[in-house]
């Protein structure tokens, strides 16, 4: 599928006609202004009629899912990782603002309030999630004429999540009723003795999962050890075996996807988009009715209206939100001996990490980089291509953004469109 400017800018419907636009390529009657998905521009005046298109929109924590669908054809589908690391970015930046703090005793005026406002508030990896999928709507209007946005919400009942079995007053009946907090529950169900030996003495409850990793204080999550047990457990001289870990089901991904559902809708709207709303009871229903397989996309095809007779897409693409800087290149204070990162190198030869390149016929990206020329080449999955080759082996397809984006296997597009001015400049 070729996708489709008008020359006053606005977006048309896309094309499977590549034979003309290999020809408009040409012959300058068009030119390229996206390589994936491959987007042409007209460079003449032409009609701008365009067909109503849906899109929908399967939301997650880690994976989302988008299809548009055009009467009984399907335009685009493709799956956009997210990123995972905001948690973890934040504690950090915590750590070295508390360190910098207590380094400089002068006394810094506050620059604004920001205690007490937690109105409508959400945690900053939250928040990203919701942006991110924003911001893949916003990517699909450049492209395509998208008439509104189906959005499949999913408040998930984390109680049923647990006890499959639980109903009625069994939900305010829990395990922990009558006893005064988690850990006084924790110690009465040990027997008050550690729940890793047997031992008793000092007692101290231990996250198995830790918080940083989405581990919750659920009891599920939570072990009764001695306070030496516990201190070896941080040190680690001692391990918590597999069988007690793999009993502990994290609830961060489904609690993450029922706070950000209406945060996008809202967000959605507020853009100006036709917004509609669905629940993941309807699309399996739908999904197992018309015996789908259980697909991101898949689900994102239901979402929009589609079912087992709309022609698929031959455009299929996987997406990957990467961070735009490392930071860790001031991380360390020289003068104090500290020690800069090797690996954190902003370019080499006029590359730099997340390029998207062309090795020995291969679409890839770098994912590292190295003084001496010899990069580390990836697909978005991790698959390696190579470990180390040489820059002077490199073509540069397309320069690093913080959304990387890939055809998949499926996808049919004639070689001789990508070959016809589609790649860029090199840097200067």
């Amino acid at each position: 599928m070729v996708y489709v400017i008008s020359k006053s800018g606005k977006v048309l419907m896309p094309t499977k006609r590549y034979g003309k636009v290999r020809r408009m390529l040409k012959s300058g009657m068009a030119k390229v202004v996206k390589r994936t998905p491959f987007t042409i521009q007209l460079l003449y005046d032409s009609e701008e009629y365009t067909q109503e298109t849906t899109v929908g929109m399967d939301i997650g924590s880690r994976h989302a899912g988008v299809s548009a669908i055009s009467g009984n054809k399907e335009l685009l589908s493709g799956q956009f990782d997210m990123r995972t690391d905001i948690h973890d970015l934040m504690t950090e930046r915590k750590m070295y603002r508390r360190n910098r703090r207590n380094r400089k005793t002068r006394y810094r005026k506050a620059r604004f309030l920001n205690r007490g406002r937690k109105d409508k508030w959400v945690a900053p990896s939250v928040q990203w999630r919701v942006n991110a999928h924003i911001r893949i709507i916003d990517f699909l209007s450049k492209i395509l004429p998208i008439s509104n946005v189906v959005v499949e919400i999913a408040p998930f009942d984390t109680q049923k999540i647990m006890n499959p079995d639980i109903s009625g007053v069994g939900y305010q009946n829990g395990v922990q009723k009558g006893f005064y907090d988690v850990r006084e529950y924790c110690l009465w169900r040990a027997g008050y003795k550690s729940e890793y030996s047997g031992k008793k003495g000092i007692l101290e409850v231990h996250h198995i999962i830790p918080q940083s990793m989405g581990g919750t204080d659920t009891p599920e999550n939570l072990i009764v050890l001695t306070s030496d047990e516990h201190k070896q457990i941080h040190e680690g001289t001692i391990k918590i075996t597999k069988r007690v870990t793999q009993k502990i089901k994290s609830l961060k991904d489904a609690s993450d996807v029922s706070t950000i559902g209406q945060f996008i809708v809202s967000g959605l709207r507020k853009l100006g988009y036709l917004t509609e709303v669905t629940f993941g009871s309807i699309t399996k229903s739908k999904r197992i009715a018309t015996n789908l397989p259980k697909t991101h996309d898949t689900d994102a095809l239901i979402i929009a209206g589609g079912d087992a007779t709309t022609a698929r897409t031959d455009s299929s693409c996987f997406a990957k939100f990467v961070r735009r800087q490392n930071r860790s290149l001031h991380k360390a204070n020289l003068l104090k001996g500290g020690r800069k990162v090797v690996s954190t190198i902003r370019a080499a030869f006029d590359f730099q990490r997340f390029d998207k390149v062309l090795y020995n016929g291969e679409e890839c990206f770098i994912y590292g980089l190295r003084t001496s020329g010899y990069f580390d080449l990836r697909k978005l999955d991790d698959t390696k291509i190579h470990a180390s080759t040489n820059w002077k082996k490199l073509k540069r397809l397309e320069s690093a953004k913080t959304l990387l984006i890939e055809r998949q296997a499926n996808v049919t597009i004639p070689l001789q469109l990508i070959e016809v001015g589609v790649s860029l400049p090199q840097r200067r």
